[in-house]
């Protein structure tokens, strides 16, 4: 992405404070859905003496930590550190942004509500695709910071879910 598309996608979302209120209050939203829905799972799980429940949080805190240590190693610069413009959402993490941590974890968490609620697991995915959307705009993101956060987060629910 270049300094002039980043400009071109934000600033018509910044020079209104509406749109940046709106935009962040639906990243919210569609964050808190997310971390909401998994929890609750889970004890959907416990209650239910499930035994996929070990591997339902095994498999996403193994994966969700060696995304963190390839983002730290790896620390790509987000937008709006590499072009010196203030990200519409509120930010102020230094690099650390390929992929998509919020990403990844919407995909992972949709992976692993798929194996018992395949309705709930696509509504995840659908959301996943929201909640990068809105980084991107958000200028705290590229395109393929969220594109990677999406195929990791499924090639590890598949992997730790399916293959293992």
């Amino acid at each position: 992405m270049t300094k002039e598309t980043y400009i071109r996608i934000t600033g018509r979302l910044r020079e209104n404070p509406r749109r940046v209120w709106l935009l962040e209050a639906v990243n919210r939203v569609l964050t808190g859905i997310v971390f909401f829905l998994y929890p609750f799972y889970l004890c959907r799980l416990f209650l239910d003496k499930d035994p996929f429940l070990p591997r339902a949080v095994l498999v996403p805190a193994v994966s969700f930590a060696a995304v963190s240590l390839f983002r730290r190693i790896f620390n790509a610069k987000r937008p709006y550190e590499k072009f010196d413009i203030p990200p519409v959402i509120r930010k102020d993490t230094s690099g650390k942004s390929f992929p998509s941590r919020h990403v990844f974890s919407v995909f992972m968490i949709g992976i692993t509500v798929f194996t018992h609620y395949p309705g709930a697991g696509l509504m995840l995915g659908v959301i996943g695709v929201a909640l990068g959307a809105i980084r991107v705009v958000g200028g705290v993101h590229e395109p393929r910071d969220v594109a990677a956060g999406a195929v990791a987060g499924i090639l590890c629910g598949v992997a730790g879910y399916y293959l293992i």
